[in-house]
């Protein structure tokens, strides 16, 4: 399987993962030029949620948490301010966060930081 297609079935996962716990949805696979991604954006509760997607079959490479980087989490910032400032949609906060999907365990960390 392709890292392609593998990105794309974590991303699904991730995504059936938030519906079930009551987010909506506003955008996956966000980009702002040259800057970076966003995986996914989704709302719940007035709070705008970027979230990025680790996913891993096997540990052997470590755990998906750990291939977050601080250069990457400066880019999901940089992808998150350009889309509020473009955004109709209304909200009190945002936050960034993450799903790590390690064969068929997820884990959802809310707000992750620098």
């Amino acid at each position: 399987m392709s890292n392609k297609l593998k990105g794309k079935l974590g991303e699904d996962k991730a995504k059936e993962f938030l519906l079930k716990r009551g987010f909506k949805i506003l955008d996956t696979n966000f980009r702002f030029s040259r800057f970076g991604e966003v995986d996914i954006i989704a709302q719940k509760s007035n709070i705008i949620y970027f979230v990025e997607v680790k996913y891993r079959t096997t540990n052997a490479y470590g755990m998906p948490f750990e291939a977050i980087t601080k250069s990457k989490l400066e880019k999901i910032i940089s992808c998150a301010q350009y889309y509020l400032s473009q955004s109709k949609e209304k909200c009190r906060s945002y936050r960034i966060s993450a799903v790590s999907i390690l064969d068929n365990k997820i884990e959802f960390i809310e707000n992750i930081t620098i």
